[in-house]
């Protein structure tokens, strides 16, 4: 995967992922991290600014690494936790990057989200989380239907998210709590829904009828843990 920017590079830096190249331009000057290369024996090479420029549209700061993949969890280890959160097939990289950054401040054990059709871990989203993914547990699944069920089978309930549910604050999160988010645009599947055990809605007073999907969990999380005080 590549990743660019100091501030990701620091939060490679400050993790366990494997780097296995970094590119740097000519004037890069952060000494800490060219240390930190040059103690670790990284293989790094002298690139162009202007090609950098090109290939990542002037973001880079001066470096660009090339690290192992995300490594997800399995769906296994999640059973004896209590506040999962599931992106619906959510496809906007820079609101699953935000959700990761207020799942981990506000305590979520686990973000659960589909193989396919869905955002995956990537540079974008490493970027927006801003040092939060290297503390957040997040789980690729094949299927969200059959995920659901087997949190259901082990005592999670289930709430999902959507326009003309309860209003989110009048339910009581008390249990073992799985929070659905559902995709831009589109809001929950079909099946995803139907396994639900509440649909919770925000009120809205203005004259829009939605929010950002990283806006919407944000409210939502936090009201759940605000109940679990």
């Amino acid at each position: 995967m590549i990743v660019y920017g100091k501030n990701v590079a620091i939060e490679v830096i400050n993790s366990k992922i494997k780097i296995n190249q970094v590119f740097i331009t000519k004037n890069f000057n952060d000494s800490g991290i060219l240390k930190f290369l040059e103690n670790n024996n990284i293989r790094t090479q002298l690139l162009d600014k202007n090609i950098m420029d090109k290939k990542y549209n002037g973001n880079h700061q001066g470096i660009v690494l090339d690290i192992e993949d995300y490594k997800y969890h399995s769906l296994d280890e999640v059973y004896n936790s209590n506040f999962i959160v599931i992106l619906d097939h959510l496809e906007d990289p820079h609101n699953f990057g935000a959700i990761i950054r207020t799942c981990e401040a506000a305590g979520v054990d686990f973000i659960i989200i589909p193989k396919k059709r869905s955002t995956q871990v990537n540079s974008t989203v490493m970027k927006v989380s801003a040092g939060s993914l290297n503390n957040m547990k997040i789980v690729e699944v094949s299927n969200i239907s059959v995920a659901i069920e087997k949190l259901k089978d082990n005592g999670f309930w289930i709430y999902a998210t959507d326009m003309d549910g309860e209003d989110y604050t009048s339910i009581e999160y008390d249990q073992k709590t799985v929070l659905i988010i559902g995709a831009e645009g589109n809001g929950i599947s079909r099946l995803a829904r139907e396994k639900s055990d509440f649909i919770i809605s925000i009120p809205m007073k203005g004259k829009i009828n939605s929010l950002n999907a990283s806006v919407a969990a944000g409210i939502v999380i936090y009201e759940v843990v605000r109940q679990r005080k």
